[in-house]
């Protein structure tokens, strides 16, 4: 319905809108979190934090990026201020797409992880990655401009050690000894900017499994599970 005067009801009138009808990768984002969440046919969400689905992507694809991608963005640009050729070390296996959108951005990307990711991670982009169970990254790493951090604790802690003057630390687990810590929004500029990158090649959200939406108590479930390459997608059809 479109609404075209307020007043009594003498100035009310309106007109009966035609049903949007959807298109194939219409739009896509991050459903805030004050809202129902997305295990559903149909979900109500502001258009303000929707863009453009990025047409090299397919549904389950394009779902599995916003949540991630977003965390990225949000990390090493606008509270990282990432800048092409700068150092960054992410921290945790949480990064796989923040490793691929700094590269993307021009930086020299270090990262940790298991022995058994590794070589997952050098094809996300990594120009070196430290095994955080056999080596202590910061007799690897130093002088680096910024640090994304998914990881906190001890690991947040030693990472102070590796920055270059003036360099900065971003986490999503709350720092107690300064940096900076922040939690995802919903951001369309950062979601046109995702788009934008992976119309150009990068990055490619990895997709660990799609599960039909009759099976999401086993989606969750897989969340449990260690070493997982990529998001779990519920897949509606």
């Amino acid at each position: 319905m479109r609404g075209h005067r307020r007043g009594g009801p003498e100035q009310l009138t309106y007109e009966i809108a035609p049903r949007p009808v959807p298109g194939r990768g219409e739009v896509y984002g991050l459903i805030p979190f004050t809202r129902d969440g997305a295990a559903a046919q149909f979900v109500a969400v502001p258009a303000a934090v929707l863009a453009a689905e990025p047409a090299p992507l397919d549904h389950d694809h394009a779902a599995a990026l916003p949540p991630a991608g977003l965390t990225a963005w949000q990390g090493l640009v606008v509270h990282g201020g990432l800048r092409p050729g700068a150092r960054v070390l992410v921290q945790g296996g949480a990064g796989s797409l923040a490793v691929q959108v700094a590269v993307a951005l021009g930086a020299s990307v270090t990262a940790t992880a298991d022995a058994e990711a590794a070589d997952f991670v050098r094809e996300l982009g990594a120009e070196q990655v430290v095994d955080h169970r056999s080596e202590r990254f910061e007799a690897q790493v130093k002088d680096v401009d910024l640090v994304f951090d998914t990881v906190g604790g001890d690991t947040q802690k030693r990472s102070w050690q590796v920055l270059r003057p003036g360099g900065r630390l971003v986490s999503i687990d709350a720092t107690k000894e300064g940096g900076r810590f922040f939690v995802v929004e919903p951001d369309r500029t950062g979601l046109e900017e995702l788009s934008r990158l992976v119309a150009d090649g990068e990055p490619a959200p990895p997709v660990d499994r799609v599960l039909p939406l009759a099976e999401t108590a086993q989606a969750y479930a897989a969340l449990e599970q260690g070493h997982r390459r990529g998001k779990t997608v519920l897949h509606v059809s």
